[in-house]
């Protein structure tokens, strides 16, 4: 499809709506192409240069991200610099990560470098597999304002493998039953990043995030089902890297109905796969999505870099 206008995003809009009223407003040329990736998420956007867009582009972009919940923006090339720069356009960028430092001189820019296999694991311990992937989690739940998005900049990319998964949780709760959508709508669960990043913050001494230090991580709590604030709909809010338990329930059924969820969540039918080449951006809106990483890349070397954007506490 070709994109040829927009409508901005204001709060609570829905998505198919500023569909309708874009094409109602289309100008004469197109803005950009978008391909979509599968039936329920993700897309391709092409035509576009980032690092000089206007402000149609902009809220058309982000017209897009809030669609098909992840893009990507082939060949762009970036420098950190102006990664970060395309993320202001977005939003307002938070540290790299609550725990492990940014670059030297740019502390928002965060660096996987998955040829490190100890440091990711010191950095993620369950979360990060013994073939080096991630299994799937949804960013950062484990503070009281998660973010709301990230952007990924592939910097190296294995021959072969080394994919990135991601699944849409709107989808995955429309699948469910309205019984159980209500029911889970009266749930909240604690999400808890101390397995993961404990023993990375106990080296480094102190975390940061949205200009606070801390020298522990609490545990948060947040709603099993989410309401998006830009769409207003609704998705599930859980995933297997945070979440600890739902704090409404004993902890054997806590971790029955989880299991169910997890694998509910990441169905097949509610993910897309994407193949990184070099250069390329992706922009996943973190309040409706979990990802992973396929770890099937063996010995090649693959490193990453993103950009975060601040969140809102979820309701």
């Amino acid at each position: 499809m070709t994109l040829t206008a927009d409508t901005g995003t204001g709060a609570g809009t829905d998505t198919a709506g500023q569909e309708q009223a874009a094409a109602a407003t289309a100008v004469a040329e197109p803005l950009f192409e978008i391909v979509p990736l599968s039936g329920n998420i993700g897309a391709e956007i092409r035509g576009l240069d980032v690092r000089a867009l206007d402000e149609r582009e902009v809220a058309a972009v982000r017209a897009a991200w809030l669609h098909y919940k992840v893009v990507f923006f082939p060949g762009q090339h970036l420098t950190p610099a102006e990664h970060l720069a395309f993320a202001r356009r977005f939003g307002e960028p938070t540290e790299g990560h609550p725990v492990i430092p940014g670059l030297d001189g740019q502390p928002e820019v965060f660096e996987i470098d998955y040829s490190k296999a100890r440091e990711l694991a010191a950095a993620y311990g369950r979360v990060g597999t013994v073939s080096r992937g991630l299994d799937w989690h949804t960013d950062v739940t484990f503070v009281k304002r998660p973010p709301l998005g990230s952007i990924l900049r592939a910097v190296v990319v294995p021959p072969a493998g080394g994919d990135t998964l991601f699944s849409n949780q709107e989808a995955a709760f429309a699948a469910l039953s309205p019984a159980l959508q209500e029911f889970l709508g009266t749930l909240t669960a604690v999400h808890n990043g101390e397995a993961q990043f404990k023993g990375i913050l106990d080296l480094v001494g102190e975390g940061r995030w949205e200009g606070e230090t801390f020298v522990r991580l609490e545990p948060a709590t947040h709603p099993v089902v989410r309401t998006h604030p830009e769409t207003g709909k609704k998705s599930l809010f859980v995933n297997p890297g945070f979440t600890s338990h739902i704090a409404e329930l004993d902890r054997a059924e806590s971790d029955a109905l989880l299991a169910f969820l997890y694998q509910h969540s990441v169905r097949p039918e509610f993910t897309v796969r994407y193949h990184w080449q070099e250069g390329t951006i992706g922009f996943w809106d973190n309040r409706a999505t979990q990802h992973a990483v396929a770890g099937d890349f063996g010995d090649a070397h693959r490193v990453i870099q993103r950009v975060t954007l601040r969140g809102d506490e979820p309701r």
